[in-house]
Order: C-alpha cells, then sequence, then structure tokens
C-alpha cells in the first residue's frame, strides 16, 4: 500500500500549507500519541525543532495533539534531529518528535517521527498512522483529568553535548586545530560550536544568527561557498558545514577544497577497520555514491553494500546485516555504535579524531581515492509512466552493455517529484556523457 502522507523522510510541505497546517499537525500529534499507547502507564513524547519561523506554529499544534490523546510532552527547542532521537532513548520517552525540513528552505517544514529505540518508524506504523489520520479521532480524547502536561527540558542541549563528546576518546584534544564550522542557521548553531570549543579547538563561527528565516540561505551543507571562502580567509585547518537540521555534513580542508560524504566514510572506514571497530567488514551506502570509492574500500579488503537513495534505507540495511557504518555522499553518516540516524556532528568528531591522531593535513587524510567521473540529468514529466517504454528500456539496456563493468548506470524516479534521474559512471567519461545523453534523449521524447 502506498504511503498517503509520509514520504522518506517523514512529512514534508510548504508551511502552512497542506499538510504543513496547525490542524493537520494537531491531528498528527493525536494519531501518532495513539499509535505508541503501550500500557497504562504516563505516556512521554520528546518535541525538537529547527530554527524555521513556523515550527514555533507546529511544534504548538502537536503539543496541542499529543496532549489530547492524555501524553505529556517534553520540549526541547532548537536541537539537531540526532540530539531528539539520542534524548527520546533517553529519558525513555514512548515518542521522539523532529520538525524540520532539513536542507529544505525556510518555507518548507515538515514532521519526522522517531519509534521509543530512537530509530524512524517502519512502514508498517506509517501506514497506521495514517489510517488514523483519515479517521475521526474526536471518540479517542482522553477525560478532562487524563490530559497531558508540557514542560521545556532546560538541559537538553548540554545532554547533548555531552553525548557527542564521549563519542572520541576521552584523551582527545583538540587543541592546536582551528575549525570552522558552519551551522546553516540552523537547528545545531549552539551546540555544534560549544562541543567544538569545549573539546580544545579554535573554533570560528558561520551561519549561527538564525531569525526564522535564513535556515539553509547561502550557507550550510548545501551552499559551502561561504565556509569554503571562511576557511581560506582564516587560515583554518579543517571547515565543517551542517544542514538545517544537523544530520548532514560536508567537511573543507585547509585548502578550501569539499570533501563529500564518500571521502569521509572511506577515512572513518580506514581508521575504524586499522582498530577493529567494524562489526562487518564492509559498510553501507546508496546507489550514489562513486565507484572510485567501492574499488578504494576493496583495496583495503572492504565491501560496499548499495540501497535506494535515502537514509532509512542505509539504516534498514545495516541493522538487518549487522553493519556499523554507512551513509550518502551528500554526507549523511550513520555510525550506529552511536546514534540511530546521520549525525552530521558526531562524524565530523570522527574525523576530527583521526586528524589528531597521524597529525597530517586533511587535505591528505580525506583523499581517499579519485572519484570516477559521474554525471546526473534529470528529465522532468508530467504523466505516465516512462521507464515502462519499451524503446526506453531498450535505450537503457544498450547503456549498460556499452558501460560494461567499468561503469555504471542508475537510472530512478524522485521520490518527491515527477522527475526521472539519470546517472551514469565510469573511467572515459566522454563515453559517459554520450550514455547519460542518449538515456535522457529517449526518456523525454517517451515522457512528452
Amino acid at each position: 500500500m502506498t504511503r498517503k502522507y509520509f514520504g522518506t523522510d517523514g512529512i514534508r510541505g510548504r508551511s502552512n500549507r497542506f499538510p504543513i497546517t496547525p490542524d493537520f499537525a494537531l491531528k498528527v500529534g493525536m494519531a501518532a500519541g495513539l499509535a505508541f499507547r503501550r500500557g497504562d502507564h504516563r505516556h512521554r513524547v520528546v518535541i525538537g525543532k529547527d530554527t524555521r519561523l513556523s515550527g514555533y506554529m507546529i511544534e504548538s499544534a502537536l503539543q496541542a495533539g499529543f496532549t489530547s490523546v492524555g501524553a505529556d510532552v517534553l520540549l526541547v527547542g532548537p536541537m539537531p534531529t540526532p540530539a531528539v532521537a539520542h534524548i527520546t532513548r533517553s529519558m525513555r520517552a514512548d515518542l521522539g518528535v523532529m520538525i524540520s525540513a532539513s536542507h529544505n528552505p525556510f518555507d518548507d517544514n515538515g514532521i519526522k517521527l522517531f519509534a521509543p529505540d530512537g530509530y524512524k518508524l517502519s512502514d508498517e506504523v506509517e501506514l497506521e498512522i495514517e489510517r488514523m489520520l483519515d479517521s475521526d479521532l474526536s471518540p479517542r480524547l482522553v477525560e478532562s483529568a487524563s490530559i497531558g502536561r508540557a514542560k521545556r527540558i532546560d538541559d537538553a542541549q548540554a545532554r547533548y553535548i555531552e553525548f557527542a563528546k564521549r563519542t572520541v576518546p576521552r584523551t582527545l584534544s583538540l587543541d592546536g586545530l582551528r575549525v570552522v564550522i558552519d551551522c546553516a542557521n540552523g537547528a545545531a548553531y549552539k551546540v555544534a560550536p560549544e562541543a567544538l570549543w569545549e573539546l580544545g579547538a579554535e573554533v570560528i563561527r558561520i551561519g549561527v544568527e538564525p531569525n526564522g528565516m535564513n535556515i539553509n540561505k547561502d550557507v550550510g551543507s548545501t551552499a559551502p561557498a561561504a565556509l569554503i571562502a571562511k576557511v581560506r580567509e582564516t587560515r583554518a585547518d579543517i571547515g565543517v558545514a551542517l544542514d538545517g537540521d544537523a544530520d548532514r555534513v560536508i567537511i573543507v580542508d585547509e585548502k578550501g577544497q569539499v570533501v563529500d560524504g564518500d571521502q569521509l566514510m572511506a577515512v572513518v572506514a580506514s581508521s575504524w577497520s586499522e582498530d577493529g571497530r567494524l562489526t562487518a567488514p564492509g559498510l553501507v551506502s546508496t546507489v550514489m555514491s562513486n565507484l572510485g570509492f567501492e574499488r578504494y574500500l576493496a583495496s583495503i579488503g572492504l565491501t560496499l553494500e548499495r540501497t535506494p537513495v535515502g537514509d532509512r534505507y542505509v539504516v534498514e540495511r545495516m541493522r538487518a546485516h549487522g553493519y556499523n557504518l554507512g551513509g550518502e555522499p551528500s554526507g549523511h553518516i550513520v555510525l550506529s555504535d552511536y546514534a540511530t540516524t546521520g549525525d552530521g556532528l558526531v562524524a565530523a568528531l570522527q574525523l576530527l579524531a583521526v586528524v589528531q591522531k597521524v597529525e597530517r593535513p586533511v587535505s591528505e587524510i580525506c583523499h581517499r581515492f579519485e572519484p570516477l567521473p559521474q554525471i546526473m540529468k534529470n528529465v522532468r514529466y508530467k504523466t505516465g509512466r516512462p521507464l515502462d517504454d519499451d524503446k526506453v528500456r531498450a535505450a537503457i539496456s544498450d547503456a549498460t552493455r556499452r558501460l560494461g563493468t567499468e561503469g555504471r548506470l542508475v537510472i530512478r524516479p524522485s521520490g518527491t517529484e515527477p522527475v526521472i534521474r539519470v546517472m551514469a559512471e565510469g573511467d572515459d567519461r566522454d563515453l559517459v556523457a554520450h550514455v547519460v545523453d542518449d538515456v535522457v534523449d529517449v526518456i523525454t521524447k517517451a515522457a512528452a
């Protein structure tokens, strides 16, 4: 059954337009509160948010929904998504909620739900909540004396900072490192710089002045130009850029070069392999990870398991097959020894621990492989299923044959818009470009 409201990362849309409206958020709170009712104890829900203006509105509506079905609400304010997942587990809450649209512009927002174990919900649970969203829940409201209470957790930021610091050796000091941290004017604007400072780094902060409307605007992991300029200006040793809810990270080395998630995973995988910390002989990433990354892993005796795009699929594969490292090229890095979802700050700290251990420049540490030429183009369509066209199938088959064993072709529909994404990579850039153009041309004609 297709999910009606939930996408690959919760419920998301334009603020004050369905489904990101106060009345719908109220009902989400009611439905999720009922779905996670377990026994007769007093249930608790942790609610965090990023810095979007609409977060106040959605927070209040969710709070009303949860309390109306008898759940107590613990408000932690602006906090990274992984922090909300961690605090949900730490406080033995029955449910966690993050109000965020991640790296999207400020006028979008979303609702992400976490189970008591800190993991995102299964498809089955999301479908159960959707069924309730389409029903009349008023008969299930609690009696007046059983309405839930709400309170703010004042030490939530300190809790997360201590958690993040504990993911690196107690003896680790970042003394002598000049670090530029870009918090995207988002959820980590307080906790990330503070954690780095407490570990001894000289911290230079950008993207730490949220006004409700500047989240991800010309800053953060999806707009690294500001970070690159600041690293060069201040002659910093490293730049760290988070996105709006701080579940992803990219790195900028001392030369101002961007380091993506593949290179970062390569560093962590190599270090953990040497230290005997990998729980399986490899890691999990998506079909979008570069073939050069896969070859590098093979050269050090590790495998790469690929999943569809989306960190939830990465986490599912990790849990099913016992991996403790996974992620995406975009910078979602999942370190399951510590976190249940991508955590940009914790991933950055793992890299900084390696930097201090080997005492080499970040540009050397983070250049583990040469990425193969990779080209991706999008084909927009209005109706129908272009990939079912016989000519499209023939073109894909021919392109795969032409790339052979030295390349890859990935064709996938977007999960959020009517777009077909065509990606190819291989050793021969000209061949890759021709393959992509040929497939795009056939899909475009089929979609016309």
